[in-house]
């Protein structure tokens, strides 16, 4: 499976609005987003939920915890120590069926604690990505609306799949909004 690289992201962000809204080059207003070398860099929404875990035992993904959760609208968010929440990608995305993606939080989060985790979008996945942000550090650390989070590596098969994200109708297809695990 080769890596694709900017151009490809280009291209299909033109023809086949592969990610909207789309930057085609590197904005470095702040922690960059846009199109890098082979992948693209998501930005964070202004949407969040924070946990808010009073009362709460434990975190069953099979059960909803939502009731837990603050929505949060704001420029900027403080993660307390040893704690996550879940934000909204800036951007929507609609991914070919010949191709897979895989993410990794950026570097400058990475240097303040902060683990980023998006699952794979793939084949024939759309919608805005959640992502579960984690801060290991002893120290609440700000995360920011509107600038980069994540880098997304395009990853392009040889051949289709036989059953696609899109096929299968899978639970979190077409979402717009931040959202919380499901259960089967």
């Amino acid at each position: 499976m080769p890596v694709k690289s900017d151009r490809w992201i280009i291209e299909m962000a033109r023809d086949y609005e592969l990610i909207k809204p789309f930057s085609e080059s590197q904005v470095r207003a702040g922690i960059s987003f846009g199109v890098s070398s082979y992948g693209y860099d998501i930005s964070l929404s202004n949407h969040f939920k924070i946990l808010r875990p009073k009362g709460l035992e434990e975190i069953d993904p099979k059960k909803d915890n939502s009731e837990y959760f603050e929505s949060v609208t704001a420029e900027s968010v403080l993660i307390p120590p040893n704690a996550f929440l879940l934000a909204q990608s800036r951007e929507y995305f609609k991914i070919p069926r010949d191709v897979i993606t895989i993410c990794f939080g950026k570097s400058t989060y990475a240097r303040s604690g902060v683990i980023v985790n998006v699952t794979p979008f793939e084949p024939e996945w759309e919608g805005y990505a959640t992502i579960s942000i984690s801060n290991t550090a002893p120290l609440p650390v700000r995360i920011y609306a509107n600038e980069g989070i994540a880098q997304i590596l395009f990853l392009e098969a040889k051949e289709d799949c036989l059953v696609s994200y899109g096929d299968k109708r899978g639970k979190y297809q077409g979402q717009k909004t931040i959202t919380y695990s499901k259960s089967d």
